[in-house]
């Protein structure tokens, strides 16, 4: 008996299109997948074009004079900030998990065209085999025209050899789907730490608000009565020098050595003081609320591990007794001392840090090598032209590497950090008598 090649081959080439029809042509289900998705688009870009309002209206009032008025609306903007800030990555998520959904439908499909094509490729090779198990006598005696026969195994092959070749194209489409998958994931996972951030940025913003109505309670909306309320809380020149400068990593400073080590890295960067400040203090802020890692759980296994314990190796320091950030629920944590360096960037900065501090090796744990470091990287990304636009800028980059920096998922860093700024500056020029 021998098989019919013509109607095997019209059956099969019949599949093979069918499945680029499925895939080339978007379904019913796509389209709406894909609506929805642009839906949310909008709805984030609206979103953070009010942030961006909220955040032109925060300068403006910073810049004015210092007054009821101005204070009430400066808390206001940061409030109704904060809160689009926290949908805006509410959406984010949201269009994270949809193209997730989305990667994952398309990795099952794929699966499923894998499976029926290896069947037919199968039963292909099994059927070929049967025509190459018929002998030379059998192919004469049979009734089948003699050229027939081979056109049919000519066919077969060529079928054999399309489907092999979609099997393959499908596998590579797996992968490459999969491996997107993989990175919209740790996208969402990203998102979802700086919302978890965000959240508790709110909370800080909700204890401005009762500030608020504790203010507005005793000064009864009255100008001269807030007047008289921020000249009493005003901290002298040696409150200010004594009050104590939280670090991370490392035991707390005395504002005014805080600020020494301020100076000298301003000096050799010109970064402004208050904004190392700024920078150093938001770090401490973050780290409270993540927490202090283990090197051998948090942090990269071969990109920092290694790195790390040949700086404490130098230093003669027991890295299981050095406290480093602990790892958030995506990427790595690992980041050491008050400037929270990670080990791999450390060392690429480490001999410029050691001749400017005069210490080699240069101790990350130290305050004083901290600051410097902090102006250094600070410097690179741009503070040192020392506009506003400029030091956020740098801030962001600090945080969240030059790629993401201006991406509004980070904006609330930059924020914060130029937040303090400004309340440090106000210090260092009470300091200064000006």
């Amino acid at each position: 008996m021998f098989l019919h090649a013509q109607m095997a081959r019209m059956f099969f080439l019949s599949f093979a299109l069918s499945g680029i029809v499925l895939l080339g042509v978007p379904s019913v289900q796509a389209q709406g997948v894909e609506a929805r998705r642009a839906e949310l688009e909008r709805e984030l870009a609206n979103i953070e074009a009010e942030i961006q309002k909220q955040s032109v209206l925060l300068l403006d009032k910073q810049q004015e004079r210092v007054s009821l008025e101005r204070d009430v609306a400066i808390i206001n903007a940061e409030i109704e900030r904060a809160k689009l800030s926290i949908q805006a990555r509410d959406l984010e998520i949201r269009k994270l998990s949809q193209d997730i959904g989305n990667k994952e439908s398309t990795i099952g499909s794929l699966n499923e065209k894998l499976k029926r094509e290896k069947e037919s490729l199968a039963q292909l090779i099994r059927r070929t085999n049967e025509i190459d198990d018929y002998s030379i006598a059998e192919i004469i005696l049979s009734q089948q025209n003699l050229s027939d026969f081979f056109e049919d195994i000519d066919s077969f092959d060529s079928i054999k050899s399309a489907l092999s070749l979609s099997f393959e194209e499908i596998a590579e489409t797996k992968t490459n789907t999969q491996e997107q998958k993989e990175v919209l994931v740790d996208r969402r996972s990203a998102e979802e730490e700086l919302r978890a951030i965000q959240v508790l940025e709110k909370r800080k913003i909700e204890q401005r608000e009762a500030e608020k109505k504790q203010i507005l309670a005793i000064t009864q909306g009255q100008e001269d009565a807030y007047q008289e309320l921020i000249r009493s809380k005003e901290k002298s020149a040696a409150q200010i020098r004594a009050e104590l400068f939280s670090l991370r990593g490392s035991s707390a400073i005395p504002f005014e050595k805080a600020l020494e080590y301020a100076n000298v890295a301003s000096a050799k960067t010109g970064v402004r003081p208050a904004l190392i400040l700024g920078i150093i203090a938001e770090e401490s802020n973050l780290g409270e609320n993540v927490g202090t890692g283990n090197w051998k759980t948090d942090m990269h296994p071969t990109r920092d591990q290694p790195v790390f314990e040949e700086i404490m190796n130098r230093l003669g320091l027991d890295p299981d007794l050095m406290p480093v950030s602990k790892k958030p629920w995506y990427g790595w944590g690992g980041a050491m001392g008050p400037a929270q360096f990670i080990p791999s960037t450390w060392v690429l900065y480490e001999d410029r840090i050691a001749k400017a501090v005069g210490q080699n090796p240069p101790n990350p744990y130290d305050p004083r090598t901290a600051f410097m470091a902090s102006g250094i990287l600070m410097m690179d990304n741009g503070a040192d032209k020392g506009t506003y636009e400029a030091e956020r800028l740098a801030a962001l980059r600090y945080f969240a590497g030059w790629v993401n920096a201006t991406k509004p998922t980070y904006a609330f860093y930059g924020n914060e950090v130029m937040a303090l700024a400004e309340k440090y500056q106000r210090l260092i020029d009470i300091l200064g008598g000006s």
